[in-house]
């Protein structure tokens, strides 16, 4: 899920036996199949309006500034699920604010409880640090996201517009105009 990334995909899964999940903080050996999940999870083809871009600095950025808040969940050895967050302090503030940036869970394991399990770990890492509110963001045409936020304490959703402007258009315009003529 994307904070302004956390998107969940709603695809009808049987709820099976309960797993085994362990949450645990990511490793360094956890990096790659981190981004690989979250590839196949954040894609621009699926997800148009997400304008927080999925790349490999996401991963290791969150690793390298804020481990602590980098969170994994493991079943039978494989990474089904990751939490990236972070604190937020602004100046003039006496509140520290905790970000969940990304939450991702691998389809064939939604609805089982381990976007829960993970959000719960990275919510006690929040209140352990001090931090008196928490913060995510989600497509507003993400229901299965809001539905899963909100059963989890989320409310009043604050409505956010941005725009976008591809900017192709205008530098090939340009080009145009900057080459001499023959």
């Amino acid at each position: 899920m994307n904070t302004q990334s956390t998107y969940i995909t709603d695809k009808p899964q049987t709820r099976s036996k309960k797993l085994d999940i362990k949450i645990r903080e990511m490793e360094i050996d956890d990096l790659a199949p981190v981004f690989h999940l979250g590839e196949t999870l954040f894609d621009s083809d699926t997800l148009p309006t997400m304008y927080r871009t999925w790349d490999d600095y996401e991963v290791t950025g969150f690793f390298n500034e804020d481990p602590e808040f980098c969170l994994v969940a493991e079943h039978k050895d494989r990474i089904i699920g990751f939490a990236l967050g972070t604190i937020i302090i602004k100046s003039r503030s006496a509140w520290k604010y905790g970000y969940l940036i990304w939450l991702g869970v691998d389809p064939a394991f939604q609805k089982q409880g381990v976007g829960e399990k993970l959000y719960l770990r990275f919510q006690d890492l929040m209140i352990a640090e001090g931090v008196r509110m928490l913060m995510m963001d989600t497509s507003a045409n993400d229901i299965a996201a809001l539905k899963f936020f909100k059963k989890l304490g989320f409310n009043q959703p604050h409505e956010q517009i941005y725009m976008t402007l591809n900017l192709d258009n205008h530098r090939k315009s340009k080009s145009r105009k900057t080459k001499p003529a023959k």
